[in-house]
């Protein structure tokens, strides 16, 4: 095993890499690209461990020097990452799902390390994001694509949450997606395989169980009050797979949504799904857009709370804050369209 910044290093025979320690080094060469690797071995509905060798031989021969770390779970990688840009690491490569890239995100606030996604998880929000394709069965040979777009790419500044506290890359949901996603996490691997109508049928079964919630939004000199089925704070374009929820939001402009959904029963579930669906949640009279910098959301019944796919502990109050480019990304060139600096630079006369 190495050991990175107290926290151990498993390897593995498949790992061509020859892990090392740049805190062995004091000197940290600029000229030399230096990468940690966390894979998280749960992820998606096929192992990506027979892989990571394939993913190590891109990085070398684009001259990156890799240490390779298996993630125990999503605290792990956190803390991994934050190690990693403590040791000046030139970048942070994670393997799995959209839940993993948001932990090892907020392990790397405010570092010069940055943040390169290879998606492989069940969901991959992100992946469509970034207009790339996740590892899965009939795209196995996605891991090195996407690989090799990264290692090229510069490191970009975007925004990222803070709910309660904890860091969030995409978005932060209180109400019934929450409680969908407690209700689904854990799962076993050949569970995944049904992650559609799952996720759709615990849906379902938590909109007829769930009424809604009395909430006091204030969001900067904004106050509003009503009844809602959930709220969600959104960071990127994308929601839940397929749906587009902000079709014009950027990822370091200060800024994120908060979409306020009212209603009380299954129908009106079915309704914002729909609305979701076909671009109309803009004009839906049961849907409020509030872009926000803070916001403090409030009840006086406890409330089921996630970011990035991952539950949280339930609240009554929940607040979140945007913290403005506090994160570098690799970004691939088809995602710089999701950088409002991009869109200035390129609108000025040449």
């Amino acid at each position: 095993m190495d050991r990175l910044g107290g926290l151990f290093l498993p390897k593995h025979p498949l790992f061509s890499a020859s892990p090392r320690l740049l805190s062995e080094n004091p000197k940290y060469n600029n000229g030399m690209a230096d990468a940690l690797l966390i894979y998280n071995p749960a992820a998606g509905r096929i192992s990506v461990r027979p892989f990571i060798g394939g993913v190590i031989r891109v990085l070398n021969d684009h001259g990156w020097r890799v240490e390779v770390a298996e993630s125990v779970n999503g605290r792990h990688t956190t803390q991994l990452a934050r190690m990693a840009g403590r040791e000046n690491f030139r970048a942070v490569f994670t393997i799995g799902g959209d839940g993993t890239a948001g932990q090892a995100a907020g392990g790397l606030l405010g570092s010069q390390t940055a943040l390169g996604v290879l998606p492989a998880g069940t969901t991959n929000v992100w992946a469509r994001e970034m207009g790339i394709r996740a590892f899965i069965w009939p795209n196995i040979r996605t891991l090195r694509q996407n690989t090799r777009l990264l290692v090229e790419a510069p490191p970009c500044g975007v925004d990222v949450g803070l709910c309660n506290g904890q860091p969030f890359l995409m978005w932060a949901g209180i109400g019934l997606d929450a409680m969908t996603v407690k209700k689904l996490d854990p799962r076993k691997r050949f569970e995944k395989y049904l992650n559609v109508p799952e996720y759709f049928a615990a849906t379902v079964w938590n909109a007829t169980i769930w009424h809604g919630m009395n909430l006091h939004v204030t969001a900067d000199d904004k106050q509003v009050e009503g009844h809602y089925l959930l709220a969600i704070a959104s960071n990127i374009r994308h929601y839940g797979g397929l749906l587009q929820i902000s079709p014009t939001a950027y990822l370091d402009d200060g800024m994120m949504d908060l979409w306020l959904l009212s209603g009380s029963t299954l129908a009106d579930a079915f309704r914002h799904f729909f609305d979701m669906q076909s671009g109309r949640l803009l004009s839906s009279d049961l849907a409020r857009c509030i872009p926000f910098r803070k916001v403090s959301i409030q009840s006086e019944t406890p409330f089921p709370v996630q970011i990035d796919g991952e539950p949280l502990l339930g609240a009554q109050q929940a607040e979140l804050e945007v913290l403005p480019q506090k994160l570098l990304i690799l970004m691939p060139p088809q995602a710089r369209h999701l950088l409002q600096a991009d869109q200035a630079q390129s609108a000025q006369p040449g």
